[in-house]
């Protein structure tokens, strides 16, 4: 069993994403194109994989964090044993991870900025290695980042910001989410702090602190990355309907193959 704080806040992950980030159907239309098995690297609770698992895929999930596995555990037992039989979820660190059957995945993804939250510039190569390393011949990896704009990184200054009050509906209570972030240039690094307040009315409120280290990439810097895992770069995207990148765009949804021999 998980700590009462690692528990909550793998709870407020899922209520920060109640907003659906409309990736879903993009990794539903690259499975359908590579077929399965399907691997996702950071499969937090389970957004993703579920989804895909329900639509016939077998889906192996990894992540690093206990309490997040502990919610998809949970997910998959409401999503019912057919379900529960196609996926299976690894408690283990992406970077450097071999797994048995490793060569035989058809799509091998990482989700909605999960790369960023890695650290740092070889911590995000090892797991687009890992990706290649997992794929069979011809198999698909993805990478999804956020692009911020000049305009993003000059607030982040370590400023306070309301990012949102909301209701969680699994605990009845109010949540009021503020973070703080800071940019640092000259590691391309943005040091992020969440503070979340939740109680109901008349009740003294909770509590919570997340740090995170994210390092930001560039859409060249994800190709390098790709280059020097043996993968064949096909398309940077700069959103989830694949339309190319363009200026300005906000994404960058890296889609490669492994050269089949």
């Amino acid at each position: 069993m998980t700590d009462p704080t690692s528990a909550a806040l793998a709870r407020l992950y899922d209520l920060d994403l109640v907003d659906d980030p409309g990736d879903l159907d993009l990794y539903l239309a690259l499975a359908a194109r590579a077929g399965g098995p399907v691997l996702e690297l950071a499969v937090g609770t389970g957004r993703l994989a579920i989804p895909l698992a329900e639509a016939g895929y077998e889906v192996t999930g990894v992540d690093l964090d206990a309490a997040m596995l502990e919610r998809a555990e949970a997910r998959l037992r409401a999503a019912g044993r057919s379900v529960e039989r196609r996926v299976h979820l690894i408690e283990a660190d992406l970077r450097g991870l071999h797994l048995p059957d490793a060569g035989s995945y058809r799509l091998a993804f990482l989700g909605l900025n999960s790369l960023l939250v890695l650290g740092d510039r070889q911590g995000q190569a090892a797991a687009v290695r890992t990706l290649a390393e997992h794929l069979a011949p011809g198999g698909v990896a993805v990478v999804d980042v956020w692009l911020p704009d000049a305009d993003d990184l000059a607030r982040f200054d370590g400023r306070l910001s309301l990012e949102y009050p909301r209701r969680d509906p699994e605990s009845s209570r109010f949540v009021t989410k503020i973070a703080s972030a800071v940019h640092d240039a000259a590691t391309s690094t943005v040091q992020l702090s969440t503070i979340y307040e939740e109680g109901r009315q008349g009740e003294p409120s909770i509590r919570w602190f997340r740090q995170d280290r994210m390092r930001l990439v560039s859409a060249d810097e994800l190709r390098a990355f790709a280059d020097a895992a043996g993968l064949e770069v096909e398309l940077i995207a700069g959103g989830y309907d694949l339309e190319p990148l363009g200026p300005g765009g906000e994404r960058a949804i890296l889609v490669a193959v492994k050269p089949r021999g």
